[in-house]
This record gives structure tokens, C-alpha cells and sequence, in this order.
């Protein structure tokens, strides 16, 4: 089976990234050049094991530090500065960044799919700031005339190539530029490997395809649909599609439906030898991914528990699932599952990472009486009444009782922005 291109509209999506833009930031806010200072950013300048949250392309080029280096792993060296994160500057300059695309385009044709990485869609500009190569340019000179940051461009008929295109080539040009359409597809997408360089496609994800002798995007693309379909519903034939370069979805949508969840992952300050300690964490760590789910009015059916184990372990640590009878955003359920999922599986190793999350999500409105639990619905109506609280009043005036214990890790992190400091 074959793609009909020509059925498809022609639209022009730019997939723009800032490069090193954390980095970036904190080198022009000291007067620095961000191509050649040796700068990183640290999450607390004051912790060894602190985590290296970003790097000029100059210290990640001459001494070899890039993103999840500790801080201990740092040579001594004059001509390296390390600063703290200040998330609430970087997010003000994204701020700021997206208003500048809005003197482009209207705020409908911009999607901000994260800190430092926006699409736009440029389609119907041309006379006003000429074809797509010349409205890339002129974009990257205004980033770094404002703001100092360079930026990397992929350019394609839909968000998926522009995406996958940015990843792959344009941030390898030296223009920083670079564009895919559906003729490149054979050529440049379907090469692809590891699969997980393919946007929209995680580890798990990853094993599951390999399983079926799936290594490559082109090897994606040739497997029978019908087959995909059976095996991941809705999904298959999303990544089928995807994997020939068709993405109809709208801007700011989802890649793929099937892969909306809420989540919440910590890498942990120090080890964690104690398992007592590390179940107040995940209580903890259930706490916000309920909360985030109740944000949205939804709840889930699976709950998704990861735990990785320090360097030094045999092993990497583990990542299981339990689906649960009832959908569920409440604290006490999804605690009472990751609970279940860390006794069957923990080994007793060193606990470096933790991460929580819900899945297989519904309206919270599904969420059903139990005859045998008169308590549930008192217990729904708290979780959103303890929400409204910290809304109004912060997120540490109220806490459970977990984190004023040793290893609670809520109140130094509800003083952060992103996870780091401000």
C-alpha cells in the first residue's frame, strides 16, 4: 500500500528550537557570547550531584559536557562558569520570543510545544515576508538581534516532518536550516534508526516494534496496516502514517492520540537506600500527578511506575504498569497501585530516579460509585478541595504529612519554577 500525497493540504510548518537556551540566556544576561563562553547551568550551584541542566556549544565541543552531567564531573578550569538556573527568567524570555512570532503570524498559527521550542505555520505569508527559506532567516536574525539566542529551523508540510527534519538535519547545518516535504520521505525518514529518533516514538514503544522485527522507520512503513491496527489500535495506523510522513493533526495537537497522560518524574538529589523513604517520595509524587490530572477533569485507568537505580547498580531499575478496575485521580488510589508495582518489582538496590504517571485517561466524570466503598466520592472532593487550597495559598501550605519526614522532597521543590530555582 502507497500514500497519496497530492490528497493531502499543502501547508508550511516551521519547527523553530533555541539553541542552548538556557545557556544561551544566562550567557547574554552576563554579557557573554552563548557560541564561545564556557557556560553551564546547574540546578543548585551548592549540591555535587546537582544535575548540568545546560551547555554553550562551546563547553559541550572542548570539554565534552553536555545536559545530565553532574556538576562533580566538571573540570576545574578558569575558563568555565557554572551558574544557577533562574527558570523565571527563561520562561519570561519565551514569553517574550512567542510575542515576536505573533508580529509574523497570528497567535492561532503559533504553538509552543515547549520552553524553547515553537511551531508556526507560515502558510499565506509569503507576500508579506517572502518564501519559507527567507521567512526562516529573517527569523533567526531577529531572535539573535533581540535576544542573542541563535535557533535551528526545520521547515515541512506538517508539524511531524518539520519536527523529525529540525532533529535530524537542520541542527547539523551550519545555515541552521533545512527542509523536508513528502518527496524526502523515502530518502531521508525512512533511514531512521534508532526508531527512537523518530518523534513521537519512546523506549517502550520502541521495544514493542523490535519485537515485531521493526527496527527502522522505513521497516514501519512497509509492515501491513491492518497488522498495526491489531496490534496498537488507533495507534497503528497513526504510526503507519506517520512513519510514510503524514500528520493531519492540527496545530498543537497531540502526535499521537493514544499517548496523552499525566506524568511526573524527579531525578533524586542523593541515593536513596531506604525504601521507607522512597514510598514517601512517590506518595508524594502521586499527590501531583492527581492534581494534574484533576486540573483537567480526568482520571486513569493505568498507573505507570518507574524507578532507576544508581549508576552503580547491576541493573537500570525497572518501569511497570497496573491498570486498575475504575478510572481514578485520587491520591490514595494511585498510591495504593504504585505501592503494589514497587513490592513486586524492587530488588532492594540504590533508587536514583522516580517517576509516576496516569494513563489510559478519561473525563473524571466516568469515575463510578462503589458499593463497597461509601468513602470514594468524599475522597474525590477532597483531592479538589486540597487543590483549591494550594491554588489560593501555595503549593506548601498544604502538605501531607510525608514531607516533613526525612526524604520528602515537596517542600524544596514546590520552591522551584521547572524543577530549579528562580
Amino acid at each position: 500500500m502507497d500514500v497519496d500525497y497530492g490528497s493531502f493540504p499543502k501547508r508550511t510548518i516551521l519547527c523553530i528550537d533555541m539553541k542552548s537556551f538556557y545557556a544561551s540566556c544566562a550567557a547574554v544576561a552576563l554579557g557573554l557570547d552563548p557560541l564561545t563562553c564556557h557556560l553551564g547551568v546547574v540546578g543548585d550551584k551548592n549540591r555535587d550531584g546537582s544535575v548540568i541542566l545546560a551547555a554553550t556549544p562551546a563547553l559541550k565541543r572542548d570539554f565534552g559536557i553536555k545536559t545530565g552531567n553532574r556538576l562533580f564531573e566538571v573540570p576545574k578550569d578558569s575558563r568555565i562558569q557554572l551558574v544557577n538556573a533562574t527558570m523565571a527568567t527563561y520562561l519570561n524570555i519565551s514569553v517574550q520570543v512567542t510575542e515576536l512570532f505573533h508580529h509574523y503570524v497570528p497567535m492561532e498559527a503559533i504553538h509552543t510545544y515547549s520552553v524553547d521550542e515553537s511551531f508556526l505555520d507560515i502558510g499565506g505569508t509569503e507576500r508579506l515576508w517572502g518564501n519559507e527559506w527567507e521567512f526562516a532567516r529573517q527569523i533567526q536574525k531577529d531572535l539573535y538581534k533581540h535576544f542573542g539566542l541563535s535557533c535551528a529551523i526545520g521547515i515541512g508540510p506538517n508539524m511531524l516532518l518539520s519536527k523529525v527534519c529540525l532533529d535530524i538535519e537542520a541542527k547539523k547545518q551550519k545555515s541552521g536550516i533545512a527542509k523536508w516535504g513528502y518527496e524526502d520521505v523515502e530518502q531521508k525518514l525512512w533511514p531512521i534508526y534508532p526508531l527512537q529518533q523518530m518523534w513521537g516514538i519512546g523506549s517502550r514503544l520502541e521495544k514493542r516494534l523490535h519485537q515485531m522485527g521493526i527496527f527502522k522507520v522505513g521497516q514501519l512503513a512497509k509492515y501491513p496496516l491492518n497488522k498495526l491496527e491489531k496490534k496498537f489500535d488507533i495507534m497503528g495506523n497513526q504510526l503507519y502514517y506517520h512513519a510514510w510522513g503524514v500528520d493531519l493533526s492540527e496545530l498543537g495537537a497531540p502526535l499521537l492520540d493514544g499517548q496523552i497522560s499525566y506524568g511526573k518524574s524527579q531525578i533524586l538529589m542523593r541515593d536513596y537506600d531506604n525504601p521507607v523513604q522512597v514510598k514517601r517520595v512517590i506518595l508524594e509524587m502521586c499527590e501531583e500527578v492527581g492534581a494534574r490530572a484533576r486540573k483537567e477533569h480526568k482520571a486513569g485507568q493505568t498507573i505507570v511506575l518507574g524507578i532507576g537505580y544508581s549508576k552503580d547498580a547491576s541493573h537500570s531499575g525497572f518501569n511497570r504498569q497496573i491498570t486498575v478496575a475504575e478510572p481514578t485521580n485520587i491520591t490514595l488510589e494511585l498510591y495504593e497501585a504504585c505501592l503494589q508495582l514497587f513490592e513486586r518489582n524492587y530488588d532492594g538496590s540504590i533508587v536514583r530516579r522516580i517517576s509516576v504517571a496516569l494513563a489510559n485517561v478519561c473525563e473524571d466524570s466516568s469515575i463510578q460509585l462503589n458499593l463497597f466503598d461509601t468513602s470514594r466520592p468524599r475522597q474525590r472532593a477532597l483531592g479538589y478541595a486540597m487543590d483549591e487550597i494550594r491554588r489560593k495559598h501555595g503549593a506548601n501550605a498544604l502538605l501531607r504529612g510525608v514531607s516533613y519526614t526525612e526524604g520528602g522532597t515537596a517542600r524544596h521543590r514546590n520552591t522551584l519554577i521547572g524543577g530549579h530555582k528562580f
